[in-house]
This record gives C-alpha cells, sequence and structure tokens, in this order.
C-alpha cells in the first residue's frame, strides 16, 4: 500500500485509514476461526469450550494428550496413510494429464480450443456434489467405486484444472523462438520438451500440482460417495468424528493441518516470486 501523501484531501485521508481498517476487518474474519481451534487443541478436558483455568493460563488447563492420541490411535494413522497415498497418486495423475493438456491448449492451431478449456476447468465450477453424485454412479457400474484407485482417479480430475490453469498462465509469456532455436540446432521433439520447456515452466508445474496435492488432501465429499471406510482420509475421519464422537483430538489434527497448509501456501509464494524473476529475465 501507497503511503500517504502529505497533500491528500480530507476525504482521501479518511478513506486511507478507512480502507486499512476493513482489510484489517476482512482479514480479521477469515483467520480468527483458525486461531481459535490452536489453543482449544490444547485443553485438558474433552471440550470445545475454553475452561476457566484456560483463561487464567493456568498450566493444569493445558495438555498435549490430543495430540498424542493422533499420533497413536490406528483410525488417525490409517486416515494419515490413505490421505497421503492418494494425493500423491491423484498430484501424478493430474499433474501429469494438466501439464500435458495446458501444452497443447497453448498451441495456437489448436482447435476449440475455448471448448475444450472449459470442459477442462469444469470440475471447478459444476457443484461438488453433483460431481461426487455422478462418480458414483459412473464408478459403481464399472466396479471402481469403494477402491483406491476409484478414490484416486476422481481426486485427479478434481486436481486437473488446477494444473491446467497454472501452466496456462505460465506459458503465457513462454517464447516460442526457443523451441525453434533448439530445432534449428538439431535437438530432437522430445530432446527440446524435456531440456527447453520443462525447466522454464517448472514453477507453473509445481505450483499446479500443490493445488492439486491440497485440493485431494482436504477433499471429504467425493470420497465420501466415491470410497468406503478402506479409504477413509483425514477429512473424511474429522467429518465422522464430528457426528459420533466429539473429541478435542479433532482440533489438533486441525491445527496440523492449518500449518501443513500454510507451509504449502508458503513454498506457492516462493514458487510464484521464482517465475516472476525468470519471466523477467526472458522479457530483457
Amino acid at each position: 500500500m501507497a503511503a500517504l501523501q502529505p497533500y491528500a484531501s480530507p476525504i482521501e485521508r479518511i478513506w486511507y485509514y478507512a480502507f486499512r481498517v476493513i482489510c484489517g476487518m476482512v482479514l480479521f474474519f477469515l483467520v480468527f476461526p483458525l486461531i481459535v481451534i490452536i489453543p482449544l487443541s490444547f485443553n485438558a478436558v474433552p471440550f470445545f469450550t475454553f475452561t476457566p483455568e484456560m483463561l487464567a493460563l493456568d498450566p493444569a488447563g493445558y495438555s498435549t494428550e490430543w495430540y498424542r492420541d493422533f499420533f497413536t490411535n490406528p483410525n488417525w494413522l490409517g486416515a494419515v496413510e490413505n490421505s497421503l497415498i492418494i494425493a500423491v497418486f491423484a498430484t501424478i495423475l493430474s499433474t501429469s494429464f494438466g501439464t500435458l493438456a495446458a501444452l497443447g491448449l497453448s498451441r495456437p492451431v489448436m482447435p476449440y480450443r475455448t471448448l475444450i478449456m472449459s470442459i477442462l476447468i469444469s470440475p471447478m465450477i459444476v457443484p461438488l456434489i453433483i460431481s461426487a453424485a455422478g462418480m458414483f454412479f459412473f464408478y459403481s457400474s464399472v466396479g471402481l467405486q469403494g477402491t483406491h484407485i476409484g478414490v484416486i482417479l476422481a481426486h485427479a480430475a478434481l486436481g486437473t484444472p488446477f494444473v491446467v490453469i497454472t501452466v496456462t498462465a505460465t506459458l503465457v509469456g513462454f517464447d516460442n523462438n526457443l523451441i525453434r532455436a533448439s530445432a534449428s540446432l538439431g535437438a530432437t521433439p522430445v530432446r527440446t520438451f524435456f531440456k527447453v520447456i520443462v525447466p522454464l515452466i517448472t514453477p507453473g508445474v509445481i505450483s499446479g500440482a500443490l493445488f492439486a496435492f491440497i485440493t485431494s488432501f482436504d477433499e471429504v465429499v467425493v470420497v465420501l460417495f466415491v470410497g468406503s471406510f478402506d479409504q477413509r482420509t483425514i477429512p473424511w475421519q474429522m467429518f465422522s468424528g464430528i457426528r459420533e464422537q466429539i473429541s478435542p483430538t479433532i482440533l489438533a489434527v486441525a491445527t496440523l493441518l492449518t500449518i501443513f497448509s500454510m507451509l504449502l501456501l508458503f513454498s506457492l509464494e516462493l514458487l510464484r516470486r521464482r517465475n516472476e524473476r525468470m519471466r523477467g529475465i526472458q522479457q530483457t
């Protein structure tokens, strides 16, 4: 934000401070629910509210019992294992398909580009409950409902649009003269792809892969339709815990997921800045 100029009018001064107050209120509205769960996850008693001991900052009101339960409970550990397996393989599929689709859509001779792009990003537009219901009936008919492969394919379909969008945005500033120069020097199309194209679009590919991973790791609606108890993930376990057995372990898991998501977003920001630096080098 620009600094307030000394010659600013009274209205500009009012808006200058009002705008910052509005931004602070919006930020508080978005972040406060995430901050509240952190101290509650250390509650010494199985409640979802602040106890008098916690408000008085009495050490007796705090405990790491719920974190120990998370790291020792086989149900939670099984959910973590399923989440990682499904998210990793779904990310690999969505990144591969999304990158190839973005490269094809970036070609100027690509026919029906707008129509194909609309179809590829449709999982982001169509309500998730509709996609989940459609996947349930389709996977049930082909025998993939209630299997790891079915859940992985479903999550790959949800993550592919993010890869397509991020890689397509990266290719906007791509210099096609580099491909022609590589071909003129005798490089094969495969060598050009791996030695010229891939290094330049890597930040966009990694960003899309991280978005796809987060989408799969946090998704709960589709896995409830397509998966079974053997494919229960962390969000599914949290959802079931809220409905069946209220336990602050859910708050401990939510805290860990919040920290994990912040680390991923920090990585995305680093990749975005690296991508901007690379584009600046190309433009100069």
